[in-house]
């Protein structure tokens, strides 16, 4: 005849706590284990892996993004957790799970100066990788969640960091790196990239090839228009450098409060000079999207 081991509430507690899972599966993982708690935050580990590997194959176009910068905005770091449902992004525990991440991010991982490096589900922080993390709160939330973007960036000598989050929406979160002494302007360039979400800081960062589609896509245009194709190749040409750079290069857009001033001569008039920028958002990477 079996003997049922006593669980004791301050055990399921104590796993609940290292967990975050649920306290009726604490208590179940530790019935299963026989009391064993090593053994019971195994079970907990594995039924949570199975959770996310069942729910990874929903769409997760919800999520918080945020970036978050060291006392003397040298250093930054700025991820994206995406989820199913508003509902979940609103949720305090979601929102406490994506703010221990950018911090644990900021104090535990190093870039090179003048480097932002991308980091991998692979990446630990506070104990666990970027993946388990995820993986835990699936178990814990019911929800597909997942590490959309993680990356920490380092200011080179002489450089800072000025940081925007959407306070709004959540969902788009950005930082410049620049040099200078107007650090108030430095933030609304922040602020521009989350309005532009560029793809290049500069014109000569543009792939040739990619220039290349766009003046054939343009003259095929102009063509359509009924242009002779002499004039339609500079037609296309002017449309790139007027309508293709202004929206996707960061220097070159119009500045997003005074729409006659590019952002490059933005940053000029304040005495700054932009070296780089990322843009974290919810959905970036989507199919959908």
């Amino acid at each position: 005849m079996s003997t049922e081991v006593k669980i004791e509430a301050a055990m399921v507690k104590k796993l609940r706590d290292e967990t975050d899972a649920p306290m009726m599966d604490c208590k179940n993982a530790l019935v299963e284990a026989a009391g064993d708690y090593g053994k019971a935050k195994q079970i907990l580990r594995e039924k949570g892996q199975a959770a996310a590997a069942k729910r990874a194959g929903r769409s997760t176009s919800e999520g918080l993004a945020l970036v978050v910068a060291n006392g003397d905005s040298t250093k930054a770091a700025g991820i994206v957790v995406e989820c199913e449902t508003d509902f979940v992004a609103r949720n305090e525990d979601f929102k406490a799970l994506v703010q221990t991440l950018a911090d644990g991010i900021l104090s535990e991982t190093d870039a090179n100066p003048g480097e932002t490096k991308a980091l991998s589900g692979d990446t630990v922080v506070s104990g666990k990788s970027l993946s388990q993390h995820a993986a835990d709160a699936v178990a814990k939330i019911r929800e597909n969640i997942k590490i959309a973007n993680a990356a920490v960036a380092k200011a080179g000598d002489g450089q800072k960091i000025a940081v925007y989050n959407h306070t709004n929406t959540g969902k788009i979160a950005t930082f410049v790196v620049y040099s200078g002494n107007d650090a108030e302007a430095a933030a609304q360039i922040a602020v521009h990239t989350a309005w532009g979400k560029p793809n290049f800081l500069k014109k000569d960062e543009v792939p040739q090839d990619v220039i290349q589609k766009e003046i054939e896509i343009e003259t095929q245009r102009a063509v359509n228009d009924g242009k002779p194709a002499e004039i339609a190749s500079k037609i296309a040409q002017g449309r790139v450098n007027k309508e293709y750079f202004q929206k996707e290069v960061l220097l070159e857009q119009p500045f997003y409060t005074d729409q006659g001033t590019k952002t490059g001569e933005y940053a000029k008039q304040h005495g700054l000079e932009i070296f780089g920028y990322a843009v974290f958002a919810v959905g970036a990477n989507s199919d959908e999207e």
